[in-house]
């Protein structure tokens, strides 16, 4: 009787710590949301920082080294693990201009705690409501379309635009009066 009651004690032990082993397989997003809000300066729901935490229904599998995180580029931080070719964007609060331009010039890493200097208010060269042309494409090709701006916008700035007021918002960056492109086309 004391054999098969020590057998399944043994078996119960291995069940319980099957669980643990496997929450470690995937990445911790409290982690990957710490290392954002660290990389960008500001903290979740403040100017320049995270918009929201990582959606927790992620499932990234655990990176054996610290995940990189780069940004802001064009309104969001990349996270990304090398080894295991995994990569997120994680969309950013705007409002924050020294958060939203990048570092500094002369400093390692702005962050929160550094003085930013005084910074020049922008021109919008697009208004709320104008109608953009948005382009997109490389030295190859190009595709062009009419949309309307969702919110003002400065040169160089991201802003949203939408082709109706049905229709989803895309992002797009400010390059003249009038013209927005879609990021990721860099030879354009």
């Amino acid at each position: 009787m004391f054999r098969v009651s020590s057998i399944l004690l043994a078996a119960a032990a291995l069940t319980n710590v099957q669980p643990a082993a496997a929450q470690q397989k995937f990445e911790n997003l409290d982690r990957i949301d710490s290392l954002v809000a660290m990389t960008v300066g500001a903290n979740l729901g403040e100017p320049g920082g995270p918009a929201a935490p990582v959606d927790r229904r992620l499932r990234l599998a655990a990176c054996p080294a610290t995940p990189t995180v780069e940004g802001p580029i064009f309104g969001a931080a990349m996270v990304q693990c090398a080894a295991l070719g995994w990569r997120i964007r994680v969309p950013l609060v705007a409002g924050a201009s020294a958060a939203a331009s990048g570092p500094l010039p002369g400093h390692a890493a702005a962050n929160r705690f550094t003085r930013a200097a005084p910074v020049a208010p922008k021109d919008n060269v697009v208004r709320k409501g104008d109608p953009v042309q948005l382009l997109a494409g490389n030295s190859a090709f190009s595709v062009s379309r009419m949309m309307v701006a969702d919110e003002d916008g400065a040169m160089g700035e991201t802003i949203r635009v939408r082709e109706d007021k049905k229709s989803a918002p895309i992002f797009a960056q400010v390059v003249e009066m009038g013209v927005v492109r879609i990021p990721g086309f860099n030879s354009f």
